[in-house]
């Protein structure tokens, strides 16, 4: 399990972006625990605690600094030593990438994406130098895996652009999931996106929060309002997870660990 400030290479940050900011926070808070801590300077943003960690931030579309027509989504970030090197490696490797420009004081930032088109953010800390959760606390970001059109485009990529480390498995047969490693630790994975399962789906990253019981916390999330996409399920060796989509919008994965990818027993 990853705990303490992330190193960099790791994923630090998460951007939980949804409407309804006020509904967001409740149906959050009641489901996972979270509490909220304002971001000076930062309209429509709340810093997400779990405990008295910070996890993340919430940020509310209809801040009238959003840019319009943004969807709801979880957006991830990656700790860099300087994000203007990493946006010029980005759109050397293939990729694509937004100018980089300061949030305050806290540090520097931009929208990437890969060659496949699955949209992540870069982060060069300053004063912010990102969550410092345990990813094992129910309600933490826990896993942040790509699905996407192109696995060995994607997987070739991260390993160039943030030195990664690529392991295969095959927990069920005829799919490949990839492990990112970073100093022989997984932080993320990668698998190929199966339209004739997931339908017109865009390649994308997903963030999944770690639950004492998943089966719990999903039914909970059905009586707060949301969509239970996918069932809670048994992958095996690895624990029980399920694909929600919040009242707002907002999709994301649970997950009861048996094992962490790195073998730590929950």
């Amino acid at each position: 399990m990853t705990t303490g400030t992330r190193k960099t290479h790791d994923f630090c940050w998460i951007n939980l972006m949804t409407p309804e900011a006020e509904r967001a926070r409740a149906f959050f808070g009641t489901l996972f625990g979270w509490t909220y801590r304002e971001m000076p300077g930062v309209p429509g943003a709340q810093h997400i605690l779990v405990g008295d960690r910070t996890a993340g931030a919430l940020m509310d579309l209809s801040a009238p600094n959003m840019p319009p027509d943004i969807p709801p989504f979880i957006g991830v970030m990656v700790k860099v030593e300087n994000a203007d090197a990493a946006v010029a490696k980005v759109t050397s490797l293939g990729g694509s990438a937004e100018p980089v420009f300061d949030m305050l004081d806290n540090g520097r930032m931009a929208q990437c994406a890969d060659p496949n088109g699955a949209v992540f953010f870069v982060w060069q800390a300053k004063k912010q130098h990102g969550i410092d959760v345990d990813s094992h606390a129910h309600g933490a970001p826990s896993w942040y895996e790509t699905l996407t059109s192109d696995l060995g485009r994607a997987t070739s990529f991260y390993a160039a652009l943030f030195g990664w480390k690529l392991e295969d498995q095959c927990p069920v047969p005829g799919m490949t999931y990839t492990l990112f490693k970073l100093d022989k630790v997984p932080v993320g994975g990668a698998m190929q996106l199966m339209p004739e399962h997931m339908g017109d789906v865009p390649p994308h990253w997903g963030t999944s929060f770690a639950v004492t019981n998943a089966d719990e916390t999903a039914r909970l999330a059905v009586e707060l309002g949301a969509t239970l996409c996918i069932p809670v399920s048994e992958l095996a060796g690895v624990g029980r997870f399920a694909l929600l989509k919040s009242p707002q919008g907002v999709s994301f994965h649970i997950v009861e660990w048996a094992s962490f990818p790195d073998g730590a027993a929950s």
